[in-house]
């Protein structure tokens, strides 16, 4: 019993040495100067006119789909686990990302019918 308790422990120490306060913090700045892009593009740069909206739209998608990595990578810990978990996480994610366009132009479609 003492091999496995030993095993896992040392599972737990690698794990936790791959998140350290420094890299919490390092995320921590990414995220803030991602949000902080977002927000001087809303509440100044479209307000301005300098980006028009259609250009701004796509930007802030990107700009989340980068937090949402972060958040996932770094804080959900997926970085470090097995690419099988990572996949398992990711494939249907990318589905109903899928679905969420077709269904989009689906209803643009029908919207046009209508009028």
């Amino acid at each position: 019993m003492s091999t496995e308790n030993t095993a896992v422990h040392t599972h737990d120490e690698e794990h936790g040495e791959t998140m350290t306060k420094k890299k919490i913090w390092n995320v921590f700045f990414i995220l803030l100067g991602i949000t902080t892009i977002e927000f001087i593009i809303a509440l100044w740069l479209v307000p301005k006119g300098y980006i028009p909206g259609n250009i701004a739209n796509p930007v802030y998608i990107v700009l989340t789909l980068f937090k949402a990595f972060y958040i996932v990578a770094y804080f959900m810990h997926l970085k470090f686990e097995k690419i099988g978990l990572a996949l398992a996480i990711i494939v249907p994610i990318l589905f109903i990302i899928g679905l969420i366009l077709v269904l989009t132009n689906e209803s643009h479609h029908w919207i046009d019918l209508r009028g």
